[in-house]
């Protein structure tokens, strides 16, 4: 008969504090969850200057092609520089929600839940991962804004290259930690 192994006695608890003491620091660190609200407050902030920012840039984009229409190349930038400034706005807003949820508690209006299931947060890699993404989304518009400006073809193939390699990157990331194929 093979030797089977002895059974091992199972780990002894953690020490903890003495009862009323473990209670308060318990407590305090619960309490310390709160504090998230800081940089959920600068991120919504942030997002907010992003979109208006991107709000005023769109309406002098306007005048400035009523102005001078041509060439359309310069032009198009224009309009591909909002979307890059929408995208920002839009990963510090998902970045805010993400925190909350994650730190502070689920978002619910009256009860219900109110956030579309391809946000909700359930742990930190789902913030990280819609994070990257939108990153993902952010570097791509970026480099097709260059590519229409920029004069230089050996330049945009540089930033081009640099830009993939980054976009490689952060897929094989998601991918290993098992966030790669999009919101459950």
């Amino acid at each position: 008969m093979p030797h089977e192994p002895e059974p091992t006695a199972p780990d002894p608890e953690p020490r903890r504090l003495p009862g009323r003491a473990a209670e308060r620091v318990e407590r305090s660190l619960g309490g310390s969850l709160s504090l998230a609200i800081i940089p959920v407050a600068f991120l919504i902030l942030a997002a907010l200057g992003a979109f208006v920012y991107g709000a005023a840039v769109f309406v002098d984009s306007v005048r400035v092609i009523a102005r001078h229409p041509f060439p359309v190349g310069h032009q198009i930038g224009l309009f591909l520089l909002d979307i890059d400034l929408f995208l920002i706005g839009a990963t510090l807003l998902i970045s805010a929600i993400g925190m909350y949820e994650l730190f502070i508690g689920d978002i619910r209006v009256g009860g219900i839940a109110r956030m579309p299931a391809w946000l909700e947060m359930h742990d930190l890699n789902d913030l990280k991962a819609r994070v990257l993404g939108m990153i993902v989304m952010v570097l791509a518009v970026s480099f097709v804004e260059l590519a229409v400006d920029e004069d230089s073809g050996l330049k945009t193939l540089e930033v081009g290259g640099g830009v993939a390699l980054v976009i490689i990157a952060v897929t094989a990331f998601l991918r290993l930690t098992g966030h790669g194929n999009g919101p459950d």
